[in-house]
Formats: structure tokens, C-alpha cells, sequence
């Protein structure tokens, strides 16, 4: 099965290392994770805050990546599918 959001992926790269909501909150995260479509960074659903999947449920934005170092999968919470760059 392929995930049929592929062609909405418009940011492939950040140089943000944080959570800048958690960061606000004064929280911390487990891992980070960026939204594929606008750029935005958000924590894990490890994480206490779920920041990403948050982002994910009031945008509608379908595919993150880890921005962990050496992970380069990506994820599409519609088509609920792991997917390599």
C-alpha cells in the first residue's frame, strides 16, 4: 500500500532541535517531529504534550518526519503507514 498524501509534501528539511511549544510551556519532549506540509515541529505522541499530533488534528496536515538524528522515516497519520524517503 502507498500513501496517497505524497504529493502534498512541500518542506523536506529544518534546523529546528526543539519543541518550541513545549519550550514555551516550559515542558519537555521525547522525540521531535516535523509536519511535511508547512514545517512545523512538535513533539512525539511519547511525548507528554503530543505537540505533532495536535498539529496534525487541527490542520490536517497527513504526513510528519522524525527529525531525529539518523531516523529518516516518515508517517502519514491518514493512510496510518511508515514510509522511506
Amino acid at each position: 500500500m502507498a500513501c496517497s498524501h505524497k504529493n502534498t509534501i512541500k518542506v523536506t528539511n529544518t534546523s529546528e532541535d526543539v519543541c518550541p511549544d513545549c519550550v514555551e510551556q516550559g515542558s519537555s519532549w521525547v522525540h521531535l517531529r516535523m509536519c511535511m506540509i508547512c514545517g512545523y515541529v512538535g513533539c512525539c505522541d511519547s511525548s507528554p504534550n503530543k505537540h505533532a499530533r495536535a498539529h496534525f488534528e487541527e490542520s490536517h496536515h497527513p504526513i510528519i518526519r522524525s527529525v531525529e538524528p539518523g531516523e529518516e522515516w516518515r508517517w502519514c497519520y491518514i493512510d496510518e503507514l511508515y514510509m522511506r524517503p
